[in-house]
């Protein structure tokens, strides 16, 4: 028997054994077990509040704290609140009355209601069905078109803000619009949604044609309805939200009374270039007529582009979309995300490589200057999929900024039957040259 200098002797007889002396030291080495150390050390309650609040913080009176000096603190004012060390907070100066409606105001507060960026993109795309049908309008028929699709984007877009206002007051990224900072009431804003819900069709039912008309109260059913309500059920809402960006180009073709089905009086025919092709160029501009293949190209363009420009954009806010609760793919899966937006590049690259002067929209030639575009465009997607970052969904995202109006603007100047000579004067020339140069207008000239 001998004493042990142990931190176990504490708890031990001042005498031990040999063999219990070799264990105890061994013990110490080692670690002890929770229940082991439970019943050793003093348990001590922990108050969790305080790591989050002090608990005098909700007194009336401020904590009594110990002061270095003999002067007692300066009293503090109850009608201040207190902050986790006693101290007063500042006073709110962000705070303001809301500023009453003037007619300025209340235009800015309808402008964001409606999303005017958005909407601006979605006219314009409807206006190039227009540019783009080879059928003929006239200066009242293409106004009202683009009044009516305004006016049923704005309602279809005041209508997502009304049910989206608690999700959006959760988003850096949407937490300024106009219903969550109560810039106006929700009442207000149902009356501006139903009053542009149905003064849109009706301006397309009577000034355009009842086809335009459904495709727009349809826009603003499935805007409005099933993708707003998808967007916290099921990831299929972006399929759905690139329907509803595919749609207004098919309103253009329709306002100039183009079908959009195939029928015995409006077959479906191609285009085939010129070397794969027996019949002669001047035979088949009468085919450039009423094709239903033309809208169904201009639909499938807008509804592939919707998936690279939305996937990159949210997979840069993803983590504001899973704060607010939506299912979005770049939440669920961001690797199927990129690739999906991958996937729709590429058919974007068919589309206006094949499909669109396949269906007369456009020469060849078009086919042939979309190339370049889609390929940058395609190898953003690329490096997006291959690392997944938010710098390359960035640049995805800026290129889908500019490839709509680009693609757009290149299929007008490739639009099929246009001449552009006649636009600059230099047809009329060279048919005058022509006529003075022939035997009959020679033989008609004095001597």
């Amino acid at each position: 028997m001998r004493a042990l200098n142990t931190p176990l002797a504490a708890f031990c007889p001042s005498y031990v054994c040999r063999g219990c002396a070799s264990s105890l030291r061994r013990a110490t080495h080692r670690p002890v077990p929770a229940r082991l150390s439970s019943s050793l050390a003093a348990s001590k309650p922990v108050n969790f509040s305080w790591y989050f609040f002090h608990n005098d913080r909700w007194t009336r009176s401020p904590p009594q704290r110990r002061s270095l000096s003999a002067e007692p603190p300066p009293p503090i004012a109850q009608t201040q609140a207190l902050s986790l060390d006693g101290t007063a907070y500042p006073p709110a100066r962000s705070y303001r009355a809301s500023e009453p409606l003037t007619a300025r105001r209340l235009l800015t507060v309808y402008s964001q209601l409606s999303k005017s960026r958005l909407t601006a993109l979605i006219v314009l795309s409807a206006m190039a069905g227009v540019a783009l049908s080879p059928l003929p309008t006239t200066v009242p028929v293409l106004l009202s078109t683009a009044l009516g699709t305004t006016l049923c984007c704005a309602s279809a877009n005041a209508l997502n803000q009304l049910q989206e206002v608690p999700f959006d007051a959760q988003m850096a990224r949407t937490r300024m619009r106009p219903l969550v900072r109560r810039a106006i009431s929700p009442v207000h804003a149902a009356g501006f949604a139903l009053a542009t819900g149905v003064t849109g069709p009706v301006v397309l039912w009577t000034m355009v044609n009842p086809t335009t008309a459904l495709l727009g109260a349809a826009n603003i059913a499935l805007y409005a309805g099933a993708y707003t309500w998808l967007k916290r059920k099921s990831i299929l809402n972006t399929w759905v939200g690139a329907v509803v960006g595919g749609i207004p180009p098919l309103m253009g073709w329709t306002a100039c009374e183009g079908a959009l089905l195939p029928s015995s009086a409006h077959p479906v025919e191609f285009f085939l270039p010129s070397f794969l092709s027996s019949a002669p160029l001047d035979s088949m501009l009468h085919l450039t007529g009423d094709n239903p293949l033309a809208p169904l190209a201009l639909f499938a363009l807008l509804f592939s582009w919707q998936f690279p420009h939305f996937n990159a954009l949210s997979h840069v806010v993803r983590e504001a979309y899973a704060q607010a609760g939506y299912r979005m793919l770049c939440v669920l899966d961001p690797a199927k995300n990129a690739l999906v937006a991958l996937r729709h590049a590429g058919l974007l690259a068919g589309i206006c490589a094949v499909l669109v002067p396949l269906s007369g929209l456009t020469t060849w030639t078009f086919g042939l200057l979309s190339l370049a575009p889609n390929a940058v465009c395609l190898v953003a997607a690329w490096r997006f999929w291959k690392s997944g970052s938010e710098k390359h969904a960035r640049r995805v995202f800026q290129h889908s900024l500019w490839y709509l109006p680009v693609m757009l603007g290149l299929m007008m100047f490739c639009k099929r039957g246009l001449d552009w000579s006649s636009w600059i004067g230099t047809q009329a020339e060279e048919q005058k040259q022509e006529e003075q140069s022939s035997p009959a207008s020679a033989g008609l000239q004095p001597a």
